[in-house]
């Protein structure tokens, strides 16, 4: 079987960057790290994820992106595969987009950039607990 995935989702390269630094430095080879700069691509990664029954346990996705925007990701995401954690990494989400990810996506949490490092990681570590 393979190891689980973590999916980071932000249409800036240099997000997906830092995140994969941070995320590799705490989790090392625990898991598999997997990157999109769009809402239709990290579609496309979970779907061939599954296919190969590879299991996504966590996605960090932005809010403001070209195209579909990070809750409707979420919440797509949700409807398909309820179990994988949810997270929105963001500086300009609105309220009203955090609240639909809440109560649609049972969003996580939510985190604002720039985001604190610790944080992140206690949000990633807080959600896989309850796996």
């Amino acid at each position: 079987m393979s190891k689980p995935v973590i999916l980071c989702v932000d249409d800036e390269a240099v997000v997906l960057d830092s995140l994969k630094i941070q995320l590799k430095q705490e989790f090392g080879d625990t898991y598999f790290y997997e990157f999109a700069e769009s809402a239709d691509e990290a579609l496309e990664i979970i779907d061939e994820l599954h296919e190969e029954e590879v299991e996504v346990f966590v996605i960090v996705s932005d809010w403001l992106m070209p195209g579909m925007k990070g809750d409707e990701l979420l919440i797509r995401v949700h409807e398909k595969f309820p179990n994988i954690i949810k997270v929105m990494l963001t500086g300009q989400a609105d309220d009203d987009a955090i609240e639909r990810a809440h109560h649609k996506a049972h969003l996580h949490r939510c985190l604002h950039k720039p985001w604190d490092g610790k944080e992140l990681i206690e949000t990633i570590k807080s959600g896989l607990a309850t796996l």
